[in-house]
């Protein structure tokens, strides 16, 4: 797919590139989208949180930390 970009962002994906952090510029534009999905899913779960607390899906702080010490093993000698 050949695109056009506007002048401010090739100007940003050609300094990645220059830069050495990116080998491509393909691969700015790679991370970039999937920058902007993790964002996605980051909103959709704090919609989905919202939703929970408005509909009175909530758990005590206790209850939470006693299951995050069970599942997570760094956290036991807390």
């Amino acid at each position: 797919m050949a695109m056009e970009l506007p002048e401010p962002v090739e100007r940003i994906v050609k300094q990645k590139v220059a830069s050495g952090e990116y080998a491509s510029e393909a691969d700015v534009l790679l991370q970039a989208i999937r920058s902007l999905q993790a964002q996605d899913e980051e909103v959709a779960a704090i919609e989905e949180g919202i939703a929970d607390l408005r509909a009175g899906r909530t758990q005590r702080f206790e209850e939470v930390q006693a299951e995050l010490r069970r599942e997570l093993p760094f956290l036991k000698d807390e």
